[in-house]
């Protein structure tokens, strides 16, 4: 049997047809891609934060026709705008492959930039901006002198320039900001300008900000409001980092020759930004005195002008052109009061524009200013004009107003500032916060009033009207039985006007009801029982004497050279006292002090006529201060009232006043170091310690002591006097 062998043939795989690339395309890759987007500043190579970069997609399949000069965005589809890191990049992901633009959007101006995205691929694009920003320093000495020195020494004001290409273009200066970080202090005239004191020694750093605003011609500017793109304020901008070090040495020490005397001096301080209007009230309040009301009144009747002097000369004018609209549009309704009508506009027209601390000209007289601050040991620092208008008042709604009604402002975003329009500003119906009152307010406060009429001006005033209608006055003897005020004097028919306008005055309960409602102060007698006040404020008096002792104690520790005096109480006590102050700020706040005001003031100036030297016995040889105040206190000698005098009672007035206005007014609710509470006791020492001497003097209750009395210093000073008044009568 022979073996067979078998030859097993391949197998061969089928045959395909052959591939025609036009009949079956390869698949396309479309994998998506990403773009990334640098931003620097060409010079430096510092990295540009936040800067604006929009991103087309391309009409065109690549980029090698691309013009950046020609193209402007029209014909591409805006994908995507992103806004630089930290790192100066700003990454755009999940592209579809294709040709893409990318367009700067800030200032200054940059060319816009071709990139082709391929599937699954990053591009990568850089724009270099031609700014060359550079920071040169320069130091001057204590005594604003260049200094020749290569490097600062302490006491030495530096100052920063900040450069950068094209700074002198106005278009391009106003899209380009610089801010710079604390301490440093941007120079008055120059936006690009920096200062700073050198306090130690060391390394000292300059950092500050370039803020790029957005381009209004730009993409996005059509979707996102002009105000916040275009301008520099808005919050989209793109920000480059300046920074430059300096060292500082500490001065070398001079030798001195001979003997040296040694002494201790008082504790050092620092201006503090609101020394400017403690100034003003100062100095406002003093210019709304009687002795400058009379000075006016003669002035604009009598054309004797001879007692008016500095700021008030100028606002003289201002008073007599403010008089002159008033006169037209006040009328009486009852007949033969003309005089007294046009006393009555002419009064108004004094308080109405010497009110307001901010109306031009400014109150301040630098010679005495300046001297004011030397006494109290207080460094003027620049001019008080300067820093109000540059540092301390801020910018609301394109009105400088004061602090304290910028915080209330701040709470009210929602309610429009209404500007007064036509020929009648005071007819202001339109709902909204009166821009007057807001950037002009007047500065008055209702405890002057109060505690004149405790001194009994009114009463006085009252007395001599009821005599002059015939009425008797209660009592077995009439002590004005003899007031006859015959025709022929001016007098008479000045007292008949203020007579038959008795209707259209603040009555004795309504003035009660806002001392209350100011202080937590009322009145005491018949005329103002079943007293029934909605609101009070009960803790004014405790909390007021309260600061006025704290003053006292910082007094004693400012005059000791061996310490320096803890002011931090003084500002607990005057926050304390600025938030009660602040709640009593409502309803009749803003108009009945400017009215009380008036009338008392048209009742000093009839008290002041000579004619009442006739019918009012007063001491020749006692030296008032203003000529109504004999009369008052002849008026409480013939009715057996109080004999304290009604000087103590204006100190407490015209002292209480000044010192309230500035706790109200300033934000002291936004302060936390103590220096401003260290100068606004040393700035208002007289006015604290007058107060004090004229309340004990006219109460009995001295706040300057040790021993604290809590219970005679919260008790209200009506109840006080009425005290006194029962001791005088028991030992008469």
């Amino acid at each position: 049997m022979s073996a067979m062998s078998t030859k097993i043939a391949p197998a061969n795989p089928p045959a395909h047809p052959p591939i025609n690339p036009s009949v079956n395309p390869p698949p396309r890759d479309s994998r998506p891609g990403s773009l990334q987007v640098s931003v620097h500043e060409r010079a430096s190579g510092a990295v540009v934060v936040n800067a604006a970069i929009a991103l087309y997609r391309c009409a065109m399949v690549d980029c090698a026709n691309f013009d950046p000069l020609r193209w402007d965005g029209r014909s591409d589809v805006l994908v995507d705008t992103r806004f630089t890191d930290a790192r100066g990049y700003a990454v755009f992901a999940e592209l579809a492959p294709g040709a893409y633009v990318a367009a700067y959007e800030n200032f200054p101006v940059t060319p816009p930039q071709c990139a082709q995205v391929h599937a699954g691929c990053g591009a990568l694009l850089c724009f270099e901006l031609a700014l060359e920003p550079g920071v040169t320093l320069s130091f001057e000495t204590p005594d604003c002198k260049p200094s020749t020195c290569r490097t600062a020494r302490v006491a030495d004001r530096v100052r920063a320039k900040v450069s950068f290409f094209g700074d002198q273009d106005a278009n391009t200066r106003a899209n380009v900001q610089v801010l710079a970080a604390a301490p440093w202090l941007i120079e008055r005239d120059d936006d690009y300008g920096f200062s700073y004191v050198v306090r130690r020694p060391g390394v000292h750093r300059f950092e500050a900000q370039m803020l790029l605003a957005r381009r209004p011609d730009t993409a996005l500017a059509g979707l996102i409001p002009l105000d916040a793109v275009g301008s520099v304020g808005g919050a989209l901008r793109a920000m480059i980092a300046l920074a430059a070090d300096f060292d500082a040495d500490e001065r070398t020490p001079q030798l001195i020759g001979g003997n040296v005397g040694v002494s201790l001096s008082r504790t050092e301080t620092e201006p503090t930004e609101d020394l400017p209007l403690w100034t003003l009230i100062r100095n406002s309040t003093e210019a709304m005195g009687f002795n400058n009301y009379l000075h006016f009144i003669d002035g604009l009747f009598c054309g004797d002008i001879g007692g008016v002097r500095g700021f008030e000369g100028e606002r003289f004018v201002k008073k007599a052109e403010q008089f002159g609209s008033l006169n037209k549009r006040r009328a009486l309704p009852f007949t033969d009061s003309e005089a007294y009508r046009v006393l009555k506009a002419a009064t108004e027209a004094f308080v109405m524009v010497n009110c307001g601390v901010l109306s031009q000209p400014l109150a301040f007289n630098p010679a005495e200013d300046e001297a004011y601050l030397d006494r109290r040991d207080i460094p003027p620092g620049r001019d008080l004009e300067t820093v109000l208008l540059n540092d301390y008042l801020e910018n609301v709604d394109g009105s400088a107003t004061l602090p304290y009604l910028a915080i209330i402002r701040r709470k009210l975003p929602d309610i429009p500032i209404t500007i007064p329009r036509g020929q009648e500003p005071q007819a202001d119906l339109c709902f909204g916060i009166l821009q007057d009152k807001l950037a002009n307010p007047c500065l008055l406060e209702l405890i002057w009033s109060y505690w004149h009429e405790e001194g009994m001006l009114v009463q006085t005033m009252n007395a001599i009207t009821q005599r002059f209608q015939n009425v008797r006055a209660p009592g077995l003897s009439d002590a004005l039985a003899n007031t006859e005020i015959d025709m022929l004097r001016p007098l008479n028919n000045l007292i008949w006007g203020y007579t038959q306008d008795e209707q259209h005055r603040l009555t004795v309960v309504r003035r009660n009801y806002e001392y209350d409602h100011h202080y937590g102060v009322r009145l005491d007698g018949k005329a103002v029982q079943n007293f029934r006040p909605a609101d009070t404020r009960s803790r004014f008096l405790e909390a007021f004497h309260h600061l006025l002792r704290l003053c006292t104690s910082f007094y004693r520790q400012d005059d000791d050279t061996t310490v320096k005096a803890d002011a931090f109480p003084v500002l607990n006590a005057l926050k304390e006292v600025h938030l009660i102050l602040s709640q009593g700020a409502h309803n009749q706040f803003g108009d009945l002090p400017s009215t009380a005001r008036i009338e008392m003031l048209m009742q000093q100036w009839l008290l002041a006529r000579p004619e009442f030297r006739e019918f009012l016995p007063t001491r020749l040889m006692v030296a008032y201060p203003e000529p109504w105040m004999d009369r008052v206190d002849a008026m409480k000698k013939l009715q057996n009232w109080t004999d304290t005098s009604v000087v103590h009672f204006r100190s407490l007035g015209m002292f209480g006043e000044q010192v309230l206005l500035s706790v109200r007014y300033g934000a002291w609710s936004d302060i936390y170091e103590p220096t401003p509470a260290f100068n606004w006791a040393r700035f208002w020492r007289p006015q604290i310690q007058g107060y004090i001497h004229a309340y004990r003097a006219a109460t009995g209750v001295d706040l300057s002591i040790d021993a604290v009395d809590t219970v005679a210093e919260s008790t209200i000073p009506s109840v006080l006097l009425r005290q006194r008044l029962s001791e005088q009568a028991r030992s008469a």
